[in-house]
């Protein structure tokens, strides 16, 4: 099976900057689409950034311009550099990954356990 390890939370000042790191290991035949989510208390889970296996990325609208998402499939890993942060900004932020285990496997969906990211002063 598919395991994701994030790193990178922790807290920081308004207009500061954060890079989230989430690498995939185990059985992996493919990678596909490799994203971040958040929930912030009280609320939904919600897509924050998404990048597919050609490059290209998915961004909500809410950090466009702020945020911004790469991968390195050599390490199977995804990464999430924010920048000028806002206390909305505060939540868990999920490492998502669709995945091929094995050439035989369909698509699956694994999630990371979350990493915490505080906005404060």
């Amino acid at each position: 099976q598919v395991q994701l390890v994030e790193s990178g939370g922790g807290l920081v000042q308004p207009g500061g900057s954060l890079r989230l790191s989430c690498a995939a290991s185990g059985t992996i035949f493919s990678v596909n689409v490799m994203g971040w989510y958040r929930q912030a208390p009280g609320k939904q889970r919600e897509l924050v950034a998404a990048i597919n296996s050609d490059g290209s990325t998915n961004y909500a609208d809410s950090v466009k311009g702020r945020f911004a998402i790469d991968r390195d499939n050599a390490k199977n890993t995804v990464y999430l550099q924010m920048n000028n942060l806002k206390p909305e900004d505060t939540a868990v932020y999920y490492c998502n990954v669709i995945a091929r285990p094995t050439i035989l496997s369909g698509l699956k969906n694994y999630w990371g356990k979350g990493t915490l990211v505080t906005v404060s002063s």
